[in-house]
């Protein structure tokens, strides 16, 4: 197996170099400030595409960057989120889609579901954004399609989050920002979602788009309701 040739690789070649950051891990914890929420495709890598160093990015991969919405019962996603915000304090969340996604694409070819009932049932989750994509962008054609529920996924999936209680709370205490992306696998490139509704280039550091912002909420909104 290949992967055991990189696990030999690893111990042998790039922990010695990086033994301090490690061992400050393993004592002291971990202290991310970004959740990221990406599809478990092999070619989504949040911590190479980010270029996050270990311990500085908290990572919850599935089909097609879902979180179901909000309900008392366990679930990986939805524990992932909670303990992101209540036990780490993070600061953002990061919705990531991505090109070609395959989860994406299976909302097209229905008939590629029947041997996977899991996967359909998880993909229930994402018919939201279909629904947007039959309405909206049926003059276009499938690629054009895919694409665009690609797009209109991550945006569902950031209504989702916010019904969660942990961070509907964040949002309203001011201390979380929710945002959505779309990762180029053939390019490289990002686009971030802004509070209008409008994907842009994420190619400016120092202002790239926010979906959510944190809002902290003021007392005087209950005096001007009374």
């Amino acid at each position: 197996m290949e992967i055991i040739g990189g696990v030999a690789r690893f111990q042998g070649d790039v922990f010695p170099g990086q033994r301090d950051l490690f061992q400050g891990l393993a004592r002291n914890g971990q202290s991310p400030k970004t959740l990221m929420i990406s599809c478990a495709d092999s070619r989504v890598v949040p911590e190479l595409i980010t270029q996050s160093a270990p311990g500085e990015l908290f990572v919850c991969r599935n089909a097609g960057n879902i979180v179901p919405p909000f309900a008392m019962k366990n679930g990986g996603v939805s524990s992932a989120v909670e303990y992101a915000v209540v036990a780490l304090g993070v600061s953002d969340i990061i919705i990531c889609g991505h090109s070609d996604c395959g989860a994406m694409k299976a909302f097209f070819t229905p008939e590629a579901l029947d041997t996977m009932p899991n996967v359909k049932a998880w993909l229930a989750h994402a018919e939201p954004a279909h629904e947007v994509v039959r309405t909206c962008y049926g003059h276009l054609d499938q690629n054009e399609q895919v694409q665009a529920m690609v797009l209109e996924n991550v945006a569902i999936q950031l209504v989702h989050l916010q019904n969660h209680p942990s961070v509907a709370a964040g949002l309203a205490a001011g201390k979380l920002n929710l945002h959505g992306w779309f990762f180029d696998i053939e390019t490289g490139t990002i686009k971030a979602l802004d509070a209008n509704g409008e994907f842009r280039d994420a190619d400016d550091v120092d202002n790239i788009p926010v979906a959510v912002p944190a809002r902290q909420r003021s007392t005087s909104r209950i005096t001007k309701a009374a």
